[in-house]
């Protein structure tokens, strides 16, 4: 359908089943907003070609605090804020992406080696993604596209990762009629972040964003992680789960969030491998002794916090399972207290003055005492905190934190049943 047959049937409802689904407890405004991005694609692209709709959403962690640079396990799960695009082929073998509020990219796709001068822009992704595919031998071509994301930047629900699946799922569902699995599209995403855009991430934030649902992830073979989604709904137990912006600045925080890996991968060299994830715990206790004084004290806290955390994943996925869902929020618990105590990476050693995390976090205490969950969310120091809230008391515990820390903070979010797809009418 053209523009205009689309925009019909966004007001006739035909897309309504649908955004119930991809967006349970928030979707009643989602119509307004895909019809705004249908009218400005028309309005910048035209109007007559088949346009088709894509949507992908950002992630939070759940469990696995830095676990996955270790080859560990990370549960995450993805939400309901995302990346959404109305998009067309061209017939000029081009891309052109208008990204709302950020402007456009155009990438010739006869030009697929890296760019020195795009590392780090949206441009470095994009020709990052089609050189990925043409490298796979998968097929890929030009589009136009407007986009536009809720996903909130500098919140640690990757933005980035949304925008990467967004991409790759367009050009899967264009050019590839969609065999591209959610996993290899994860993949591609990470290959054009690391290579072409410059940053050594990991697979998780893609993998989140590509699968949907609660997603356990382990890497212990970091080129072929396994995945597996795991359906659930904390509103069906009673929960909302929360996001609140803490504030603080990540300004000279690189050398904070890097010394982990490091000193992680510190203690596994001493235990003769590379990464925590190679190494056993069982070793680890027994040659603790032998290892202090190698090693700072730490490092040794925070390998401690990786094996207790890597183990507590799992049982947070099956809790999930078996619908124990008071079990999944005690564990969540002691994944934030391991963090604080262990991985020490609630605030920056070098910033006395730097607590915003940590009084986020004991606000949450006071507010919810045992009754939901809280821990720091991401990669920690300064930023946000996760929380699951009881919706009966979702209202007053929204008003207290943002007394404390200001209108709109505090961000409700829901657990989002599917990743990266083509958002098509549902009868």
């Amino acid at each position: 359908m053209n523009v205009q047959e689309l925009k019909a049937a966004l007001h006739a409802g035909a897309y309504d089943k649908t955004f119930q689904r991809l967006y349970p407890g928030c979707w009643e405004g989602q119509r307004k907003r895909y019809l705004h991005i249908a009218e400005k694609f028309g309005e910048r692209f035209g109007g007559e070609r088949p346009v088709e709709l894509y949507s992908a959403p950002g992630r939070s962690e759940i469990g696995g605090n830095h676990t996955d640079h270790q080859q560990g396990r990370v549960l995450a799960a993805a939400v309901t804020l995302d990346a959404v695009a109305v998009c067309a082929k061209n017939d000029r073998n081009v891309i052109r992406i208008y990204s709302e509020g950020h402007g456009e990219e155009r990438i010739n796709l006869e030009k697929l080696e890296i760019v020195p001068a795009e590392n780090g822009t949206t441009a470095a992704l994009i020709r990052g993604i089609a050189a990925r595919l043409y490298e796979l031998d998968l097929r890929f071509g030009g589009f136009d596209a407007y986009v536009s994301s809720d996903v909130l930047p500098g919140s640690g629900l990757s933005s980035s990762a949304a925008y990467e699946v967004l991409v790759g799922t367009i050009l899967n569902g264009l050019y590839n009629h969609g065999k591209m699995s959610p996993v290899l599209i994860a993949k591609v995403g990470q290959f054009a972040e690391n290579v072409y855009f410059g940053k050594p991430s990991g697979l998780m934030d893609q993998c989140a964003s590509a699968v949907g649902d609660f997603c356990l992830i382990d890497f212990a073979d970091p080129g072929t992680p396994v995945v597996e989604s795991i359906p659930c709904r904390p509103a069906d137990y009673g929960y909302a789960l929360c996001l609140i912006d803490a504030g603080g600045s990540h300004a000279d925080l690189t050398d904070e969030y890097a010394a982990i890996p490091q000193e992680m991968c510190a203690v596994a060299k001493c235990l003769g491998q590379d990464v925590l994830g190679r190494t056993s715990e069982a070793e680890f206790y027994a040659r603790l002794g032998e290892l202090r004084g190698k090693v700072s004290d730490r490092a040794l806290l925070r390998a401690m916090h990786f094996y207790g955390d890597n183990q507590r994943v799992l049982r947070q996925a099956a809790a999930l399972k078996e619908g124990d869902f008071q079990c999944f929020l005690a564990l969540v618990r002691e994944s934030g207290r391991s963090s604080m105590d262990l991985l020490q990476n609630i605030y920056p050693a070098h910033k006395a003055e730097e607590r915003s995390v940590s009084l986020a976090l004991a606000l949450c205490a006071r507010l919810l005492e045992r009754d939901g969950a809280w821990r720091v969310h991401g990669g920690g120091f300064a930023g946000t905190v996760q929380a699951f809230v009881p919706v009966a008391s979702l209202e007053r515990f929204r008003k207290e934190i943002e007394k404390v820390f200001g209108a709109g903070a505090c961000h409700v979010l829901a657990v989002r049943p599917a990743g990266g797809v083509p958002v098509e009418a549902e009868a």
